[in-house]
């Protein structure tokens, strides 16, 4: 076992307890009502009081995983958290890959799968540095990026989680994350259905789903370190190779079809 199962195991574990940290923060200082609250206000005067739940809550207070990271103490912690995140995402994604290509072959898949992971990741750094109550559009921007390329990953991960699958223990391993997908299509679709609702009630309901979703997400991630505890120095070193011989064809067939005219000119050169 190697060093990297460390990676998707820290990236679920620190990124799921930093965002609730986020969120305890956001309701001490009453940015955002408890997600155990239903009961909504039209209006609302000011408040003072710090430390208990907020008592009066409006649209504007709705426990939204982004909303909670708005206003600052919390958006600087959540603003790092996507920062940093964001680059655990991209380099779980390259060892996949490397994997992938190690223990089966180079595929369309496989490549897709890497190209929505490191998608997912950009969205993510514009949705942590654009808080939706600064920067809107951005914001909007890098959640309509992040949360689709999140879930085309995870569905081509456990695709090639069965393609790839040689024991009971890796099928096993399929099953986990083709449940965790379905969950999280699930809540993903109940989050946009519900926030294009007027309701307060649907759209309390739908910071819910966002929050399990993220969960599940994160929660997919730290699956892999089931495969990472086998990747070694050969497994990058065979990436490696395998482009560099995909290159070296791609560039003789290029040179074949040039060598035929010469080596005639040649022969009639030497008649």
């Amino acid at each position: 076992m190697t060093a990297w199962v460390i990676l998707p195991v820290s990236l679920s574990v620190s990124t799921i307890t930093a965002l609730w940290v986020v969120y305890a923060v956001a309701v001490r200082n009453h940015h955002v009502c408890p997600v155990d609250n239903w009961i909504y206000n039209d209006s609302c005067g000011s408040v003072s009081v710090q430390g208990g739940p907020k008592l009066c809550c409006t649209l504007a207070d709705i426990p939204l995983v982004s909303k909670c990271g708005t206003s600052p103490p919390e958006s600087c912690l959540f603003s790092l958290i996507c920062s940093v995140g964001s680059f655990m995402v991209m380099l779980v994604g390259l060892l996949r890959y490397a994997q992938v290509m190690e223990r089966h072959q180079n595929s369309l898949l496989n490549t897709a799968a890497l190209v929505t992971c490191w998608i997912c990741a950009a969205g993510l750094i514009v949705v942590g540095n654009f808080q939706v109550d600064n920067a809107k559009v951005l914001h909007y921007v890098g959640a309509g990026v992040g949360f689709p390329s999140s879930m085309l990953f995870i569905c081509f991960q456990s695709v090639l989680t069965y393609r790839i699958a040689k024991n009971s223990l890796d099928y096993q391993i399929g099953h986990c994350r083709a449940f965790l997908t379905i969950v999280a299509f699930i809540n993903l679709v109940m989050s946009g259905v519900f926030f294009m609702q007027e309701s307060s009630q649907l759209q309390h309901a739908a910071a819910i789903c966002e929050w399990v979703f993220t969960i599940i997400i994160l929660i997919f991630y730290g699956t892999f370190a089931v495969e990472f505890g086998s990747i070694t120095q050969n497994t990058f070193l065979e990436m490696l190779a395998k482009r560099d011989k995909k290159t070296n064809c791609k560039a003789d067939a290029n040179m074949a079809p040039s060598s035929g005219p010469s080596r005639t000119q040649e022969a009639i050169a030497m008649i």
